[in-house]
């Protein structure tokens, strides 16, 4: 009776499977099937023989709706610092790789138009302010500080206006907060994800204070609100005297506080890729702060290029490092449902069928 039943479903009909899947990679050993986008898939069993040598690595598996996988070692403790001079030394071998040639031409070609226009660019903005009543200086009023010998620290300040406001999204405050908040869930939920995104935010703020720092002690351009002539004067190679006594005569060229936003905003899309909010959000902040740098004379607009090419640069040479990013086959691109051809084996018979997956 099983094999005319057998032998009825093989002449008479397909077998359909709909299967629901979000990438059609191999599930790692010891990891279940998963169609959630969201909670890790532990890859960290043990072989049968332990003392085989045999080096399993402990990672997670994060299986993307868009059709891509990524994947997470376990983060080191202090991985930011200890993998600080290995980014950096790559982050250098970036800036001089051959794909990086197009972008850097990119870069020269906008810094040398907004050159030109420095200082028309920074009137008009200022007599739009003044026509909108938009205050463009900074204001702050100071919550928490703290007495250091004579002098008092400010710890804690609230912007008095929008342009402070937005002035503040650079001093990394913002990007620190997002990060103690990512490596505080990674914690609790054990997601190495988060924690892996929160290192890679603090180690990339360090790396974006030297790499600016550094350039900005070679070029010497003057700031908007000291310049003695329409678009400042550069002074190159300050000695270091001259440089800490009058800062603000040196340390336009480039913009520290757009390359740390920047470097966040694509850690954080790298490591999120699935999330629509947080490119067009985070760009727009970018925006708001070039804009609020202009107004208050700190930066000029040829300040800015070169900077969201470090910071955007910086940020996918720490991603590149802390994780693994693998494409499905036979996804589309555009996470669309797809039909394929295939076979299932039922009671040890091969069943033409359909895999449909969503």
């Amino acid at each position: 009776m099983n094999k005319q039943f057998t032998l009825l479903l093989c002449c008479c009909i397909f077998f359909i499977t709909v299967h629901a899947q979000t990438d059609s990679l191999e599930t790692p050993a010891g990891a279940p099937l998963r169609t959630d986008s969201v909670t890790p898939v532990t890859t960290d069993t043990l072989p049968a023989q332990v003392n085989s040598g045999i080096q399993v690595k402990d990672e997670q598996v994060y299986h993307l709706r868009n059709g891509l996988t990524l994947v997470y070692p376990r983060p080191k403790p202090f991985g930011f610092i200890t993998d600080l001079p290995r980014d950096g030394w790559q982050y250098v071998k970036n800036s001089f790789a051959k794909e990086s040639i197009k972008p850097w031409i990119m870069i020269a070609g906008a810094t040398g138009v907004l050159l030109a226009l420095d200082q028309p660019i920074a009137d008009e903005l200022h007599r739009f302010s003044d026509r909108i009543h938009y205050h463009r200086d900074n204001s702050y009023k100071t919550v928490w500080e703290v007495k250091i010998g004579t002098s008092k620290t400010s710890l804690l300040r609230i912007p008095n206006n929008l342009n402070s406001a937005f002035y503040q999204l650079g001093q990394g405050y913002i990007s620190l907060l997002v990060g103690a908040g990512l490596f505080t869930y990674g914690k609790i939920a054990n997601d190495y994800r988060s924690r892996s995104t929160a290192s890679q935010l603090l180690e990339s703020f360090f790396l974006m204070g030297a790499s600016t720092q550094l350039v900005k002690r070679i070029t010497g351009r003057q700031s908007p609100f000291i310049a003695s002539n329409p678009g400042g004067n550069w002074h190159p190679f300050p000695s270091i005297k001259d440089y800490q006594k009058n800062t603000p005569n040196y340390d336009a060229f480039p913009s520290g506080h757009l390359a740390t936003l920047m470097s966040s905003v694509t850690i954080l899309a790298q490591n999120y890729p699935e999330s629509r909010f947080i490119k067009p959000i985070g760009y727009s902040l970018v925006a708001l702060l070039g804009m609020s740098m202009i107004n208050n004379d700190v930066h000029w607009a040829s300040d800015y290029p070169l900077a969201l090419g470090m910071g955007y640069l910086s940020a996918k040479t720490v991603a590149n490092r802390s994780r693994k990013l693998l494409k499905s086959i036979g996804m589309n691109k555009n996470d669309r449902a797809s039909l394929s051809f295939s076979f299932v084996r039922l009671h040890n018979q091969l069943i033409p069928g359909f895999i449909y997956s969503f």
